[in-house]
């Protein structure tokens, strides 16, 4: 008897459904850009070692095309004002909250033998 070794892959899970619940503090007239498109760039670019704000941004320049392949980014990529603007608003437990459901998840998955998925 054949048995099917098709491995089964979880559902999607992103940066955007993890942050889903962020409060964006910043006035209507003044959301150029998506809150969450700055979040997951500021995540990204931590990962691969930006530890300022003028590296977010040169981060994002030198990734810009893999970023609009899964970001909306509808006035293009923010500059690193941009970055120290919003996250000087954001509530830091509900970003805590928020960021520590990535590694939940992520343990989830390993404790089930699962792939984690790091784009």
């Amino acid at each position: 008897m054949r048995q099917n070794l098709e491995m089964k892959l979880p559902p999607k899970i992103t940066i955007a459904d993890h942050f889903k619940d962020l409060e964006d503090k910043r006035l209507e007239r003044t959301k150029k850009h998506k809150l969450i498109d700055i979040v997951t760039i500021a995540i990204c670019a931590v990962i691969c070692g930006a530890d300022r704000w003028v590296l977010m941004e040169a981060y994002r320049k030198i990734k810009q095309e893999w970023l609009k392949k899964f970001l909306e980014l509808p006035n293009g990529i923010p500059s690193h004002d941009t970055f120290a603007r919003v996250f000087a608003i954001i509530e830091p437990q509900q970003f805590q909250n928020s960021f520590l459901k990535i590694f939940k998840t992520a343990i989830l998955c390993l404790k089930n033998s699962t792939l984690v998925y790091i784009n």
